[in-house]
Order: structure tokens, then C-alpha cells, then sequence
């Protein structure tokens, strides 16, 4: 295994921040306007599938990227994850028909599959473990900073020029974060070069049984984000906000705000504390989307949501490390975004099926992801019994 320099900020590491901006930008970027896209096709009824299937599509890949990423190498598998997404967002102008939209978004899951898996498990390599929560936070500021640019970027180039512009926008933002990753030098020492036998999955490495924790609090606490990507867009236009992307703007924007300071104080304090408050926090978010009259108030959710967003992910990035063993990093950060995945998957699928496409019904919605976020805070208050450690100590 690389043995990390006891730097944060080599030069490997600001390159994979850069790459992770770009890449999170170009998909995020066509996230807003892609339920209206799909309606044009008259596929009004199938909005929740827009995320679902991409974030299934994600889960499933999740085994073997992780798999890859213990054998093959970090940079390999984030190269193809990039790749997906250039040849995806090119193809979104040539389908013309609602099966074969929902077809490239089961396939354009196959990006987020791979490319943070490898990302992760790179920046673990790199750092030392009691900065683990630091690094994380600083790559997921970068990612987030993507996450920002990507929905103003997308709707501006939609209203301005056209939709199809902003598919082949997408699909150069994504290769420019391969052109960074080219030359990167690899963490992972015995690589083995990739052969089809190694897409063969058992069933002991599926998932990381050391990791269960955080990845049910993973899996509660994204429920919320699934609800959020599918229907903020439709209360957006209901509140009278034309620009659906700025929800997501000043989301994005809070998470930018706190992430560094909360990867650092996971790094003091412990996971589970950070995750506590944070939980608590996201479903305060919801509870006060489903009371929002006006923009204001559901603008100022966004803020609030974004700082749980902003605590949440480098923390349980960082637990998933803790707890998991150095040589199974992939398998273990697989399963964290398994659960990540079927979350935001199964929140898009039922927030849609609460919603259907009545307005009166976008508070029932988010009061039901309130509940579901709440749970995460009450397994770690009561029911999570904390490991002896196996290989790190992390302080919870």
C-alpha cells in the first residue's frame, strides 16, 4: 500500500480535487432540467426514475469498482468512470423516446459507480489517518463546487442556447477531468492489470460487513437527497423560482461553507458526534421545505440542508475508512456508496410516488423524509455500540 507523505496538499492531490470539480459539474449540471426534458417526451409520470435508475444502475456497479479498485488501481477506475460520462451526456441529443432516455440513464449510473469509489480510496492512500476527515472534506469542497457550478452552468446554457448545447458542455467538462487524471501516479501497490475473470463477484465481497454502521446511516440519511433532486425542481417552479437550479445553488454554496471545517472537527472529536448533528439538522431541513409558502423559506432549507450535507459527507467517508481493512478500502467504500445509492434511489422513488404530481401533496413528502432522516440520529444515540478497532483507532 502507498504509504502517504503526511502532506495534504501535494500536487496529486489538488489534480484529483480539479478532476473531481469537473466531473461532478458536468453530470449535475443537466440534473434540473432533466425532468422538464423528460415531460417534452411525454414521460411526465417516470420523473422519479430519472435519478432511481442512474442511482441503480450505480449500486449494482458499486462490487465491481470496488473490486477493481483493490485489484486493477484507484486511477484506472476513476479514468473509466469520467469516460462514461463523456460518451452519456453525448448520446442524451440522439434518443428520442422515453424508454430509451430512461435506458441512458441506467447506463450513465455507471460514472458515480466507479469514479468515487477510486476517488476515495486515492485520497485515503494519500493522507495521513488523523487528517482523513480534513482531506475528505477538501475533495468533497471541490466536488461540491461542481455540484454549484453545474445546475447554474446547465440552466444558463439551456435558456440561452438550447438543451442539446448543454449535453456536449457536460460531455467536455468530463473529459477534461480525464485529461487531469492522465500521468496521475497510482497508490496502489501489486496492481494487477485488469482481466474479465476479475468482474467475477463472490459474495464475501459484495459488502464489508466492518462498515455496517456507517453505511446505515449512509443509507437513512441520503433518502432525503433522492426527494430532493426529484421534486425540488417542480416546488421550485411552484413557489415561482424560474431558475430551478438556484435551490441547488445556495445548497451547494452552504455545503462549500462548513465541509472543511467538518472534516477537521470529525478528525477531533470523532464520526459519530459530527453525524449526529448533522442528522438532526438535514431533517430540520425537510421539515421546514415542507412548511416553505415562499421562496425565501424554501431557499433558506437549501442553506440548512447544505450544512448537514456539508457535515455528513466527509465524516462518514472518513468512518468508512476508519473502520474498514487498508487491503479491502474499495470493498469497504463500495458499500458505503451501495447505501448512498439505494438511498438517494429509493428517496426518488417514493417522494414521486408521494408527490404524483399534486402540489398539495410536497409537504406530506418531505415530513415523510424528516422521519426517515431522524432515524439515523436515533440508531447512533441508542443503538450503535462502537467496535473495538481493528486497524485504526477513531475516536467516537
Amino acid at each position: 500500500m502507498y504509504q502517504s507523505t503526511g502532506r495534504i496538499y501535494s500536487l496529486h492531490f489538488i489534480l484529483l480535487c480539479l478532476s473531481n470539480a469537473l466531473f461532478s459539474a458536468s453530470f449535475n449540471m443537466m440534473i434540473p432540467e432533466l425532468p422538464a426534458y423528460l415531460t417534452r417526451m411525454g414521460g411526465a409520470d417516470y420523473k422519479g426514475y430519472i435519478i432511481g435508475l442512474f442511482t441503480l444502475m450505480a449500486g449494482l456497479s458499486r462490487p465491481f469498482s470496488g473490486k477493481l479498485t483493490d485489484t486493477v488501481g484507484r486511477v484506472p477506475v476513476m479514468i473509466f468512470g469520467s469516460l462514461v460520462c463523456v460518451v452519456c451526456s453525448l448520446m442524451y441529443p440522439l434518443v428520442s423516446s422515453v424508454g430509451a432516455f430512461l435506458l441512458l440513464r441506467f447506463f450513465h449510473g455507471f460514472s458515480t459507480g466507479f469514479k468515487p469509489t477510486g476517488t476515495s480510496a486515492y485520497v485515503s492512500d494519500l493522507v495521513p489517518t488523523d487528517r482523513r476527515g480534513g482531506a475528505m472534506g477538501m475533495v468533497g469542497l471541490f466536488s461540491t463546487i461542481g455540484m454549484a457550478m453545474g445546475p447554474a452552468i446547465g440552466g444558463y446554457v439551456a435558456v440561452r442556447w438550447n438543451i442539446n448545447i448543454m449535453f456536449q458542455l457536460s460531455a467536455v467538462f468530463a473529459l477534461l477531468s480525464v485529461v487531469i487524471l492522465i500521468g496521475m501516479k497510482e497508490t496502489l501497490a501489486n496492481k494487477q492489470p485488469f482481466r474479465f475473470s476479475l468482474l467475477k463477484i463472490s459474495r464475501n465481497e459484495i459488502f464489508e460487513p466492518l462498515v455496517w454502521s456507517p453505511v446505515l446511516i449512509c443509507f437513512l440519511t441520503y433518502f432525503s437527497y433522492g426527494a430532493i433532486l426529484t421534486i425540488i425542481p417542480d416546488f421550485s417552479a411552484f413557489l415561482g423560482i424560474t431558475n430551478k437550479g438556484l435551490f441547488f445553488t445556495f445548497f451547494t454554496a452552504s455545503s462549500i461553507g462548513i465541509r472543511l471545517l467538518a472534516g477537521k472537527v470529525s478528525d477531533r472529536y470523532g464520526r459519530v458526534p459530527v453525524l449526529k448533528i448533522s442528522a438532526i439538522l438535514m431533517a430540520g431541513s425537510m421539515l421546514m421545505m415542507g412548511l416553505a409558502a415562499s421562496s425565501t423559506l424554501l431557499l433558506a432549507a437549501a442553506v440548512v440542508y447544505g450544512i448537514s450535507v456539508g457535515l455528513n459527507s466527509p465524516a462518514i467517508t472518513a468512518w468508512t475508512v476508519d473502520l474498514g481493512r487498508p487491503e479491502h478500502r474499495g470493498r469497504a467504500l463500495a458499500s458505503m456508496y451501495i447505501a448512498m445509492e439505494a438511498g438517494i434511489g429509493l428517496g426518488a422513488y417514493f417522494s414521486a410516488f408521494i408527490y404524483n404530481n399534486k402540489s398539495n401533496n410536497f409537504p406530506m413528502t418531505f415530513y415523510t423524509f424528516a422521519v426517515i432522516t431522524l432515524m439515523a440520529t436515533i440508531y447512533l444515540a441508542f443503538f450503535y455500540n462502537k467496535p473495538k478497532p481493528t486497524v485504526v483507532q477513531c475516536r467516537d
